[in-house]
């Protein structure tokens, strides 16, 4: 447990570039970027669309022939071959100190990359994704957890619009990765679109495991808590929700709020040097990566404090959309000394691969 804890300080940090880059694969871009520890050799790492095939260069991968992408499936359409959701990789790398390199793509049975959790029934990639989350491995079971969306045709700031459906859980088995989804009365909803989105981040302490979800209520965006045995992950009836003063309830309409300010994904570790749980995650789309930290996993969280500000460097040619970053998160298993140095990753859209960043702190 938590004892003597340090102030969150940045002491110093660099930029590592965009991960993943160089592959066999033609893997152009992907993002989401989640880690989880399968043992002390390997880390899944799952990702959301992943874009196969080449760039033209000097254009925008999200306009094709000057028109915005929007809800359409990439597959076939411009210089993209295929557009896959939730895609995942094993790494090996134990340090982000130069970058990612030791990492093998899961493929399927003809050795392109595998889509983890597929589209079942009438859904239709047209109109349906389904995106990572975070993750957790008990034993040789590997849960993942997911947000279905449905994209919209309709006009907004950026060359893709959708709404949350809600989110769930899947799990599969190390070695095989065919996943299946969870399901509550015959639906793979287990949270619907105003309940918070668990898991966005599961963070295993000892038996128990606690899952975070975000939500908007109202203009913020809100992070919340559950809480279940390691070996009930799959139950997602016997969840508790964090309601407030060391209490919890079976009902997740009871649930109260954590924190806010993240666009919707982020990361939950503890970290020994600072002898607190740290909470990692972008700043709405301000472009700033933050932390904050608590003395128990419910809190009480601390404000916010700025670990990394991504620069965009200009472009010879204007973005038809807002700059975009997004998905800012730690990777627990690179860090160093104990958690004094950390590595986060974000994502800026046009780029569109994981941006590493090591951050030393005091």
């Amino acid at each position: 447990m938590p004892q003597a804890q340090r102030p969150l300080r940045v002491a110093a940090s660099r930029d590592l570039g965009p991960q993943f880059v160089n592959n066999r694969h033609r893997m152009v871009g992907q993002d989401g970027a989640f880690s989880i520890a399968l043992d002390d050799r390997e880390t899944l790492w799952f990702f959301g669309d992943t874009l196969i095939g080449t760039r033209r260069p000097g254009e925008s991968i999200w306009y094709i022939d000057g028109k915005a992408v929007g809800p359409r499936d990439m597959s076939g359409r411009g210089t993209f071959e295929r557009m896959i959701n939730n895609t995942g990789l094993l790494l090996r790398d134990r340090t982000g100190r130069d970058g990612l390199t030791d990492f093998e793509y899961i493929t399927d049975s003809k050795g392109g990359l595998k889509t983890l959790i597929p589209l079942e029934g009438n859904e239709h990639p047209d109109r349906d994704r389904m995106w990572c989350q975070h993750g957790c491995a008990v034993g040789d079971e590997v849960f993942l957890s997911f947000i279905k969306v449905k994209m919209l045709d309709a006009p907004g700031p950026f060359p893709v619009n959708f709404e949350i459906v809600g989110s769930g859980l899947s799990v599969g088995r190390r070695g095989v990765w065919d996943f299946k989804r969870l399901t509550r009365d015959g639906d793979s909803i287990l949270w619907r679109a105003d309940e918070p989105h668990f898991a966005t981040a599961f963070l295993p302490a000892g038996d128990v495991v606690y899952l975070y979800g975000t939500v908007k209520r109202g203009d913020a965006q809100q992070a919340y808590l559950a809480r279940t045995h390691h070996d009930g992950i799959g139950h997602v009836d016997r969840y508790e929700y964090f309601s407030g003063d060391d209490r919890w309830s079976a009902k997740v309409a009871d649930a109260v709020p954590l924190f806010g300010g993240m666009p919707s994904e982020l990361s939950v570790s503890y970290n020994a040097h600072l002898g607190a749980y740290l909470a990692v995650h972008s700043l709405d789309l301000s472009g700033q990566i933050v932390g904050r930290t608590a003395p128990q996993p419910w809190g009480p969280w601390g404000a916010p404090v700025v670990l990394w500000t991504a620069d965009v460097p200009p472009r010879d040619k204007p973005l038809p959309y807002p700059t975009l970053i997004y998905a800012g998160k730690e990777h627990p298993t690179l860090a160093a000394d104990g958690g004094k140095t950390i590595y986060l990753t974000y994502i800026e859209f046009e780029d569109y691969f994981p941006h590493l960043v090591e951050v030393t702190l005091q």
